[in-house]
């Protein structure tokens, strides 16, 4: 691939929004250690967390343990890697300014390396969304059926509370994503925010005390099979490759950067090892997809499992915003859209509906789509700006992230679907 000069105008990046433009809003410049911090958790933590119990139940607990640090570290090194990427391109080979993922892929590969990573970003995002919408709909039926098998019962119509529930956001979502700019949804995004870290606390809590009355059995290996549906889980849930470009440029210090990232994954990991953990000890073998689902009917319960419902109700429009940003920039001249978020609501709503499992959702979004973004194309991107400085270093260490990830992403993807379609008992 050979890379275009700088300085002529028909090289340059063309000023389409970015995939991460509705995410930085209108924040300072430059952002504090702390506050860079901060972002970091921001843009990684979500609903993923809330499946690596039985992620954890199904590959046993040590090996979630090692595969949730393992993914942890692959995924900061990547995020490092498309960081010194585009530091190469800039400060030696004279590009303009790159700002997103997306401009990295355009600077190296052209318009198919922007049209590979808007894919993915497309594909990541709705499917968090579809994520969202199953936890969702999951929990408000399980907590109306006050059991896990009264949300397949029929109800009304012929419809299952679970359907109901989904189909009755519907029109709730498409008034909250016709929001042309998501400024005024900061003081809702705010709270829902300290609602999910106080869910979050207290289901952790629960598990422990839990824990120390049943103890359940407990299996710390579950077998080799099972290895890369729980990597699928965890790359889910540390996917945030997207936002290190945007949050790189906004620090104030970058050179230490590396050093705030790597503090905040280590945090994020010792969060989500232990989240997992707890949930599963606390459970053993009866841990449902969703660990909201095991705390019972009592009025914690019922206010943890709502809140966590608000928390994601109002992320959803957040993170469907890159999706509409791709589709708009697209097929309408990066014009708002009023009936291209419609019409991406209700096929993410649609897709909600034919999933039935939260946490074999998950594993299926992580290994097929998330793996890519989050390994190949960094080592990928990498690889090709740097080979001829680094030779055959760059194409061993490089390559082999990039064997890793087909694999995972084959097997993984394998086995989240044998896992949806298997009947559950």
């Amino acid at each position: 691939m050979v890379f275009k000069e700088a300085g002529s105008s028909s090289y340059s990046l063309p000023p389409y929004p970015r995939e991460d433009t509705p995410l930085l809003t209108n924040s300072p410049p430059l952002s504090s250690q702390f506050k860079t911090c901060a972002n970091v958790f921001i843009a990684i933590v979500g609903a993923g967390v809330l499946g690596l119990p039985y992620t954890f139940k199904t590959t046993g607990y040590a090996t979630g343990l090692i595969m949730l640090f393992v993914v942890a570290f692959l995924t900061y090194h990547c995020m490092l890697l498309l960081v010194k990427t585009r530091r190469k391109l800039e400060s030696i080979m004279g590009f303009s300014k790159i700002k997103s993922f997306g401009d990295l892929g355009f600077t190296i590969c052209g318009p198919f390396g922007r049209f590979s990573v808007d894919a993915m970003i497309v594909l990541s995002q709705a499917g968090f969304c579809v994520s969202y919408l199953i936890f969702i709909a999951s929990t408000l039926s399980y907590l109306v059926a006050g059991n896990s098998t009264g949300e397949t019962v029929p109800v009304f119509l012929g419809l299952t509370p679970k359907v109901l529930f989904l189909w009755g956001c519907f029109p709730f979502q498409l008034g909250l994503n016709s929001i042309k700019t998501l400024t005024h949804l900061a003081p809702l995004s705010i709270f829902a925010d300290a609602v999910d870290i106080t869910a979050k606390s207290i289901v952790m809590v629960e598990d422990v005390f839990e824990f120390m009355q049943n103890r359940p059995n407990l299996e710390a290996f579950k077998g080799f099979s099972v290895f890369f549906y729980g990597i699928g889980v965890a790359v889910y849930a540390f996917e945030g490759i997207g936002m290190v470009l945007p949050l790189e440029s906004e620090t104030k210090d970058k050179e230490k950067f590396g050093r705030v990232l790597g503090i905040a994954m280590g945090l994020i990991s010792v969060l989500f090892g232990a989240f997992g953990a707890l949930g599963y000890f606390a459970f053993g073998e009866e841990t449902k997809d969703i660990i909201t689902n095991n705390l019972g009917q009592g009025l914690i319960s019922i206010v943890v499992q709502l809140g966590l419902c608000i928390n994601l109700f109002i992320t959803f429009p957040l993170m469907m915003n890159p999706v509409y940003e791709v589709f708009e920039r697209r097929f309408y001249d990066s014009r708002y859209s009023l009936w291209i978020r419609w019409l991406l609501v209700l096929v993410v709503s649609l897709v909600a509906l034919l999933v039935p499992n939260f946490a074999d959702f998950l594993s299926l979004v992580g290994s097929s789509v998330c793996v890519i973004l989050g390994f190949v194309l960094p080592a990928l991107f990498h690889c090709m700006v740097f080979k001829d400085e680094l030779g055959w270093r760059c194409l061993v260490s490089d390559g082999a992230i990039m064997v890793f990830g087909f694999v995972v992403a084959v097997t993984g993807t394998y086995t989240s679907v044998s896992e949806i379609l298997s009947p559950k008992a």
